[in-house]
């Protein structure tokens, strides 16, 4: 059978999957690597393990293929957005890779906002101005080690990074991932002036701009190691949120996707680049004529964890001895079921990682409002997940502000194993969601991209046709309703609140480092 490779470079691991024409999985592999929290604010990769999974994810899932006698037509590449790291001029990293979940430029962040720049820039670029952004990282940069920034041969992201380890040729960068360092003008399609005053950052030191589609060439002892043909078509590919549009299919108008992992994300598909108004909803590329715009949250299946690790002691239950944190969270679940819709009058603001849409204002936290002495461990955890819910909900509401309406949502990740999760979801956004019946749906959109660009795919909307789906849950209509009036509070109650954990920032002690294991700072 011809397969498309799929490599989706993620926050802790790439995976490696093959798959057939109609979308369904040949092969899969994964390789690991840990996030190192190298003090207060920090989350970086090793950069080094991370180009070496991307070869390796490939010279395995290529083994894989060869086993199951397919032929490899093309490799396509996915990769988080947002993520910084200085580079040689051969591509080679001088330093850790800074994440999307790093907050060091949070000042900064604040400062482009204060001085009036912000809704400017992230009107021409759309990415909101953010500490997650690589617009803010690099002018954290230029406030804290200016000689470094202008020395620094490159400066690029997760899929520079990767290309410099699978691909000859010259420092490139996809559409896709451009489109979301806050940096690149979606609408003049270059590298914007007033982000490079900004930064101080020469568009010398950053990677040519190519669409999605484009194909490029593995290196020679990449192709050898995989056992694969040096020109088999190597797809530049996209950034790994609207590749999982594609792999579940929300595609066509009016359908959206909504990924529920560790933190989450609701997205839909428009055929040009769009700015909203109010400045609350990103657009990065798919394509050149396919865009998605969305907002991401920073806590979804994270603070379910957080709750089993916090409220879970002594939980017993048959079966229970040796359960790994999985099987615990899942417990929690169906406990959380025997709490009412509103959790009794419980709201909680799940803000344990800061948040980022539809506000994208850095230094929210957590919090419990209303907690009575008859609120249990059921109605925390409920209302842990009706404000993850909620909080995509406000990113829903922001579209219909832009006079996008949607019908559908088409759902995945770890999550959506969980009921109680989708139909919380369904009630809060007041829309049917189907689950999406694959695990690897990002990796799958990258396979897709790839079939799209050797030709064998000519029409993206296709996709949803085939695309394979499990239970859809229609919304409970008391529930969606008592949810519609819940939600301003959510909103009033976030913002009324941040100047107050402002100042309890500054009375918390510094957390100390959490590192697996230290990250090289490599050749300098």
């Amino acid at each position: 059978m011809d397969v498309v490779i799929g490599i989706d470079t993620g926050t802790t691991a790439t995976k490696g999957i093959a798959a057939a024409p109609d979308g369904s999985l040949r092969a899969l592999t994964s390789v690991h690597y840990p996030l190192s929290v190298p003090g207060s604010g920090r989350a970086e990769l090793d950069p080094f393990a991370l180009r070496d999974a991307a070869v390796k994810a490939l010279i395995d899932i290529a083994a894989a293929c060869r086993d199951n006698g397919d032929r490899v037509v093309a490799i396509g590449l996915s990769a988080f957005l947002h993520a910084v790291v200085p580079m040689e001029a051969d591509g080679a990293p001088l330093g850790p890779l800074v994440t999307w979940a790093d907050g060091r430029a949070g000042e900064q962040s604040e400062r482009i906002v204060a001085d009036g720049r912000g809704r400017g820039l992230q009107a021409r670029t759309g990415t909101p101005v953010h500490p997650m952004s690589p617009l803010t990282k690099l002018a954290w940069w230029r406030d804290n080690d200016p000689a470094a920034l202008r020395s620094t041969p490159r400066w690029g992201g997760v899929k520079e990074l990767v290309l410099a380890g699978l691909a000859e040729g010259p420092f490139v960068v996809d559409l896709s991932i451009a489109s979301g360092t806050g940096m690149y003008d979606i609408h003049e399609r270059r590298w914007d002036p007033e982000a490079l005053e900004v930064t101080g950052v020469r568009p010398a030191q950053l990677a040519e701009v190519l669409p999605t589609t484009t194909r490029l060439r593995l290196r020679a002892d990449v192709a050898r190691a995989a056992g694969l043909d040096q020109e088999t078509p190597l797809i530049i590919g996209a950034a790994d949120g609207p590749l999982a549009n594609l792999g579940v299919g929300a595609i066509p108008p009016g359908v959206a996707a909504i990924s529920l992992g560790t933190s989450g994300a609701l997205r839909t598909v428009v055929d040009r680049p769009t700015a909203d108004k109010a400045g609350r909803l990103f657009c990065y590329a798919l394509t050149e004529d396919r865009w998605v715009i969305g907002g991401a949250v920073n806590n979804a299946g994270s603070v379910v964890r957080w709750a089993g690790q916090s409220f879970a002691g002594g939980f017993e239950r048959p079966g229970a001895e040796g359960e790994d944190a999985d099987e615990r969270d899942a417990a929690l679940l169906i406990e959380a079921q025997g709490a009412p819709a509103g959790s009794d009058g419980l709201l909680c603001l799940p803000y344990l990682l800061g948040e980022r849409a539809p506000w994208w204002r850095p230094g929210l936290r957590g919090a419990y409002l209303g907690l009575r002495r008859e609120h249990g461990r059921a109605h925390l955890v409920r209302s842990a997940v009706e404000g993850v819910c909620q909080q995509l909900a406000l990113v829903k509401d922001s579209f219909a502000a832009e006079g996008i309406e949607l019908s559908s949502v088409r759902a995945t990740g770890g999550a959506v194993a969980s009921e109680l999760w989708v139909g919380v979801l369904a009630a809060t956004l007041n829309l049917p969601v189907s689950v999406a019946d694959t695990p690897e749906g990002t990796a799958l959109g990258a396979c897709l991209l790839a079939r799209h660009a050797i030709g064998e795919l000519p029409d993206l909307d296709a996709v949803a046709e085939f695309a394979p789906l499990g239970t859809r849950t229609e919304p409970d209509p008391v529930d969606a309703e008592l949810y519609a009036r819940l939600r301003p509070l959510v909103e009033t109650s976030a913002l009324a609140v941040l100047d107050v954990v402002k100042e309890l920032d500054k009375l918390a002690p510094q957390p100390l480092p959490t590192t697996e294991k230290a990250v090289p700072t490599g050749p300098r």
